[in-house]
């Protein structure tokens, strides 16, 4: 499950890592013991030597400790069976044959409400085929997931328990640069589970292309930084503010070696719980959309060129007709330098910003026009559903993945142009697929976008999965696919069941 992200500092490559006694009631709820899970507001204690100090840490590790949980994942995978002495000698070629591997995967959770709510890493949990949840007395539960947001690499679970430790929620936003925080989780193996490191928040709004690389560059990061010990295993762990407070779940690192290097990266609580209220109220995420293209952003030698004056910004490239940007009034080649007061600093962090707003959102948008700065009243509109970013999906529909060896997510223009296609091709894309399928074998890859099942008309993901599903039923042994490989050009791929 480890990942890498290359070149983020120009000198090393930073690593995702996933690395992550008591009574049952008669319908087999897990009743937990009273934890104090309250710690005084960092405010209100008086430090006058460093054995209050220290007493203090003690104090929030103790409380913060039973929140955190150990996550363990199976992933059921199937190998292709190869014989490589049937070329010399008469023995059976097997290449057809297949067999199922098990792997398994390591991270951490924190419980944030008394209903049994953890909040883990996406990265975590994919592709699970089971889910179990270690608490911090060394009970171990079944964990239901609840929904998953790749974009943000955030998952929600749930336990069936009862008066469970929840750790409460802190403002990240209130976060500041040098604060004390605290880094819990499980690193390497389960029983180093709920260790504690200590350290300091080292920046905020990092940006590192992670979760970009990973999803047709969809992704949103917002990363506070810190050199509090994070290592693999760690990950879906809990940072903790000097109130106690989970302020961000840990996601990643940057490393030389695989290992804690001091950088480490947490999803900050404000996107935490904006995500996980969406994935429990709903079963999907909904995101903020502005409708505009950016033609570039403007540094220090942008700002010369244009004749600004130490402004940084992104330069609007063009306008959608019918997006909310042109409703209220934006235009090509408008600066865009604030959003609420707050400084834009990058693309990415634009983006992560206009993503974080509830759609209907009334949001003030400071602009340069003509060298003069002019102030826009948006009402942010709602993205495009372009992803799966609930694992609640219906039980058919993960047979048929099963049984096909991969998935797929409805073609919307915001994809379409990630893929660089024309924006009226109708179909669907493939999200994931298994490299020992056949279909794989036969061509198909992530990205390729289907426009035909069996030479029918796919609109979107239901009507894929419902003409597959026919095909299946219908005791077909091959599927005929067209794939749009350039915008005037079809190819077919056929593969077997």
């Amino acid at each position: 499950m480890n990942r890498s992200i290359k070149n983020i500092f120009g000198v090393a490559a930073a690593v995702i890592v996933l690395l992550g006694f008591n009574f049952m009631t008669g319908n087999n709820t897990l009743v937990l013991p009273d934890h104090d899970t309250k710690t005084e507001h960092a405010e209100n204690k008086e430090v006058t030597s460093l054995a209050d100090l220290n007493n203090a840490i003690v104090d929030i590790a103790e409380k913060a400790n039973p929140s955190v949980v150990t996550v363990t994942t199976e992933v059921i995978e199937e190998q292709r069976v190869l014989n490589p002495f049937s070329q010399f000698f008469d023995l059976p070629d097997n290449r057809g044959r297949t067999q199922e591997r098990v792997r398994r995967g390591l991270g951490s959770g924190v419980i944030v409400s008394e209903e049994g709510y953890i909040i883990t890493n996406n990265h975590v949990i994919d592709n699970a085929t089971e889910i179990k949840v270690r608490l911090y007395e060394g009970d171990e539960m079944d964990a239901e997931l609840i929904g998953a947001d790749p974009q943000t690499d955030i998952a929600v679970l749930k336990i069936d328990v009862e008066n469970a430790p929840a750790m409460g929620l802190g403002n990240s936003d209130e976060l500041k640069v040098g604060s004390f925080v605290l880094a819990i989780g499980s690193p390497l193996q389960e029983q180093l589970a709920h260790t504690v490191s200590f350290g300091i928040v080292s920046a905020k709004g990092r940006n590192i292309g992670l979760i970009q690389d990973r999803e047709w560059g969809l992704g949103y990061e917002d990363f506070i930084q810190t050199d509090a010990a994070i290592n693999p295993g760690n990950s879906g762990g809990a940072l903790v503010d000097m109130n106690g407070n989970l302020i961000g779940i840990n996601s990643a690192i940057a490393s030389r070696s695989g290992g804690n290097d001091g950088i480490g990266f947490s999803i900050p609580s404000n996107m935490v719980k904006r995500i996980m209220t969406d994935l429990i109220d709903d079963g999907m995420v909904s995101r903020g959309y502005l409708g505009i293209r950016m033609a570039g952003e403007v540094d220090q030698t942008m700002a010369r060129a244009l004749g600004l004056d130490n402004t940084r910004g992104i330069i609007i490239g063009s306008v959608e007709d019918d997006g909310p940007a042109k409703a209220a009034g934006l235009k090509e080649e408008d600066i865009i330098v604030s959003v609420n007061g707050e400084k834009v600093k990058s693309w990415n962090s634009f983006r992560a910003m206009i993503a974080a707003f509830q759609p209907g959102s009334e949001v003030e948008f400071g602009v340069i026009r003509d060298g003069e700065e002019e102030k826009f009243d948006v009402t942010i509109g709602e993205r495009p559903k372009g992803e799966i970013v609930s694992n609640r999906t219906d039980n058919s529909s993960k047979d048929i993945e099963e049984q096909i060896g991969f998935s797929v997510t409805t073609l919307t223009s915001d994809i379409a142009k990630q893929l660089q296609v024309e924006n009226d091709i109708e179909g669907v894309v493939v999200d994931k697929i298994r490299k020992t399928s056949n279909a794989y074998e036969r061509g198909l890859r992530k990205g390729s976008i289907i426009t035909k099942v069996k030479q029918e008309k796919v609109d979107d993901t239901a009507d894929f999965y419902e003409k597959t599903k026919e095909a299946i039923d219908n005791g077909d042994e091959v599927i005929l696919l067209t794939v749009k490989v350039a915008d005037d050009l079809e190819q077919y791929i056929a593969f077997e069941l």
